[in-house]
């Protein structure tokens, strides 16, 4: 296996959005009288809507429409708030250094929009750190359509099969195998659930990965 590039998702993985956007959704819930467990949720990470709808999910419970513009602001700005009070997590920074020191370009392969991960990236001072970013914004399908990773292989000038992914999602790890890309999966508190079956490796944090090592 040749490695000549790294393309990283963003939530989950690089910034720990994914469990405040779902606090925040299950609060939602709980304001109409019911609970959204996890493991119904999780259906969307990595992805969009399209695979599980929690607006529709919600009307189905509580039989009838709600009227989602005032709920999507307060959920959001609850999200956002809890977000923004996030560091990197653990590995990223380190991870990063050691691609930069093997003369590995990276960048970041998402399916949330580019204003959201550019946003953070620059709150964090990461954003110079990645040669290029695409988001849903650049392509006609979300993960797990393959389409995000060949965007950012083919933009960083390197074979599919040269580029490693690093996920966090279910929805991710089929998008990379689909792709052609290698891929380690990283499992949070929203994902860990999940099937990962086909993932080159499945590590409790990035700081796990020796680079040097891995590409040897």
């Amino acid at each position: 296996m040749l490695i000549r590039a790294l393309l990283f998702d963003f939530d989950g993985l690089i910034l720990d959005t994914e469990f405040p956007i779902y606090e925040a959704w299950r609060e939602d819930y709980l304001a109409h009288g019911h609970d959204l467990p996890l493991e119904v949720y999780a259906a969307c990470v990595g992805s969009d809507f399209n695979r599980f709808d929690p607006k529709s999910h919600l009307e189905s419970l509580v039989g009838r429409t709600i009227d989602w513009p005032d709920r999507d602001l307060w959920r959001e700005r609850n999200a956002l708030e809890r977000v923004k009070q996030l560091p990197p997590l653990p590995g990223v920074v380190a991870l990063l250094d050691a691609a930069s020191s093997l003369g590995l370009p990276c960048a970041v392969a998402s399916s949330s929009p580019r204003s959201w991960v550019e946003g953070h990236l620059g709150r964090l001072g990461l954003l110079h750190r990645f040669r290029l970013i695409r988001c849903i914004d650049d392509v006609a399908a979300p993960k797990p359509s393959p389409d995000l990773f060949l965007a950012a292989a083919a933009g960083l000038g390197v074979a599919p099969s040269e580029a490693l992914a690093l996920e966090d999602s279910r929805n991710g790890l089929l998008a990379a195998k689909a792709a052609g890309c290698p891929c380690i999966v990283v499992p949070n508190r929203v994902t860990a659930h999940l099937d990962f079956e086909g993932a080159l490796m499945i590590l409790a944090s990035l700081e796990e990965i020796d680079l040097t090592s891995l590409i040897q």
